[in-house]
């Protein structure tokens, strides 16, 4: 374990905090209780107009510092805190998630082992109060099985990210001050900010991200706040363009070109498809409709997750 300076702490973690009242007290606990005590937590509230607030200066623990700013949006939130930490190692969890209480403990111990500079465990899908989600059949989990999938078929970190978002959230990420200061901010995008700062870790550190893929050490908050629409949109855009781009950096020049046309042919040859089966076969797509109607209320909630 490194040396810590006088008065630095080991960890420094980061609150994003947005309108969370029924939320942020749990998260807050799940950081002052884990059995890795020498930390700091800085709660930014960005601009939260319910009581989170006040929840959040209810507690009188000295490791944690309140910051109210107007609403600057999670990123910006996010970059601010980082600015401030102090730590050797720095963590993000957002306002309606919540840590394993043994979370720090574990990475720690991994990290020294592994000398990694960015970590991150699997995930426990919960509701809104608390409940896991474990049936194999929900939206959620069919999507993160087949990443899970994927990545452990491939054995390749990167090409398994390209494939999906195995890490799901910026409150899965661990990393070392190091590795904070290399990769830098998080970038302006709404909904995929944590999707594009992985690869731009994995790509400061080729062999320095791993994934502790048999301990689940997070609980993801899945709650319906928001309708599916702009964000099931926005987002896939924003997913479009970030696969490209970071696919595109792991391919020689010479190909690239071929490589991406071909790519973005086959996808525009999926949507020309499904719009030719839809005029050719009506019977079949009435037959899958009731199915479909039940993936979009499920993928609703999922989304929501993303649109905080």
């Amino acid at each position: 374990m490194p040396k810590m300076k006088a008065q630095q702490p080991l960890i420094s973690v980061i609150i994003p905090a947005y309108n969370h009242q029924r939320f942020i007290g749990a998260a807050v606990d799940s950081v002052l209780q884990q059995t890795v005590s020498d930390l700091e937590l800085i709660v930014i509230d960005d601009g939260s107009t319910d009581n989170t607030g006040e929840i959040v200066k209810s507690c009188s623990d000295p490791r944690l510092t309140y910051l109210y700013q107007e609403n600057k949006d999670a990123y910006n939130t996010i970059n601010r805190g980082l600015s401030l930490a102090k730590g050797l190692y720095v963590s993000i969890l957002n306002s309606d998630d919540v840590y394993a209480l043994n979370r720090f403990e574990r990475l720690l111990k991994e990290c020294e082992e592994r000398k990694a500079e960015c970590i991150f465990s699997d995930v426990i899908p919960i509701s809104d109060t608390g409940e896991e989600y474990i049936d194999p059949s929900f939206a959620w989990n069919i999507w993160h099985l087949k990443n899970r999938t994927w990545y452990f078929a491939c054995q390749d970190i990167y090409a398994a990210f390209l494939k999906g978002n195995f890490m799901v959230t910026t409150s899965n990420l661990f990393m070392t001050a190091k590795a904070v200061q290399t990769v830098g901010n998080f970038c302006a995008l709404r909904y995929l900010h944590d999707y594009d700062y992985i690869f731009r870790m994995m790509l400061a550190f080729p062999e320095g991200v791993h994934y502790l893929d048999q301990e689940k050490l997070l609980y993801y908050r899945i709650h319906s706040g928001n309708t599916l629409g702009e964000a099931a949109i926005i987002g896939r855009e924003q997913d479009q363009a970030l696969i490209k781009k970071y696919m595109a950096v792991k391919l020689p020049e010479v190909y690239g070109r071929y490589i991406l046309a071909g790519a973005e042919r086959l996808v525009e040859l999926g949507q020309e498809l499904h719009e030719v089966r839809k005029i050719l076969e009506p019977s079949a797509m009435q037959g899958v409709r009731p199915a479909f109607k039940e993936f979009l209320q499920s993928l609703k909630i999922w989304i929501a997750q993303k649109n905080r």
